[in-house]
């Protein structure tokens, strides 16, 4: 067993080093403090993070909203895109305010050191930081704990994804599990569960 566990790491590491050059990795990969970061590729080389959604309609509308190209910033290699020229001077004023934690990608994902996912239209804000999802289960399987699950996903992040490449992170994570690892399977009978204990509103 052993043996083919290592050997599933080193072809998925291979894998991904044969797909270094490609145009998802770089965008996700920034030589910056930003690194890594859920981007995607766009016109010009450039790195459009949440796939050009504006991170500040969160915090002003409480919604998402897709940006506009007439409405860019560039931070630490990354292109944003903004509703409005009043979202894109809120972002130049505090950029750091506004940036989803974990790089954009799904919170739930980086409890279990995954960097992977992330829609834009999946998201809290908790204790003013925005926080994307990979979708409505990934959002509900976090908020069964979310302070339990904030302390695990801020030590991945700090520990092992921050500064690193996505890809490798990723293939490693995918094989090497996390001690606490739960398959979506799992953790929708725990969303299920918990949604038949709670009171009728």
């Amino acid at each position: 067993m052993p043996m083919i566990r290592t050997s599933s790491v080193i072809l998925l590491l291979a894998a991904v080093l044969f797909l270094a050059g490609c145009s998802a990795m770089t965008a996700q990969n920034p030589p910056t403090a930003l690194r890594p970061v859920n981007a995607v590729p766009a016109e010009g080389g450039k790195r459009l993070l949440l796939g050009g959604h504006d991170v500040v309609a969160y915090f002003t509308q409480g919604r998402h909203a897709l940006g506009s190209p007439q409405f860019e910033s560039t931070y630490e290699g990354v292109t944003l895109r903004f509703a409005s020229a009043e979202h894109k001077a809120l972002f130049d004023a505090e950029p750091r305010r506004y940036l989803p934690q974990f790089g954009g990608y799904c919170s739930n994902g980086i409890v279990y050191g995954i960097p992977w996912g992330g829609d834009a239209d999946s998201w809290a804000i908790i204790d003013g930081q925005l926080y994307i999802f990979g979708g409505r289960a990934s959002k509900d399987a976090f908020m069964l704990d979310p302070a339990g699950n904030l302390k695990l996903a801020e030590k991945y992040w700090q520990e092992e994804v921050a500064g690193r490449n996505s890809f490798l992170q990723r293939a490693y994570r995918l094989v090497i599990r996390v001690p606490h690892y739960q398959s979506g399977e799992e953790l929708a009978r725990r969303v299920a569960e918990a949604t038949a204990r709670a009171p009728a509103q």
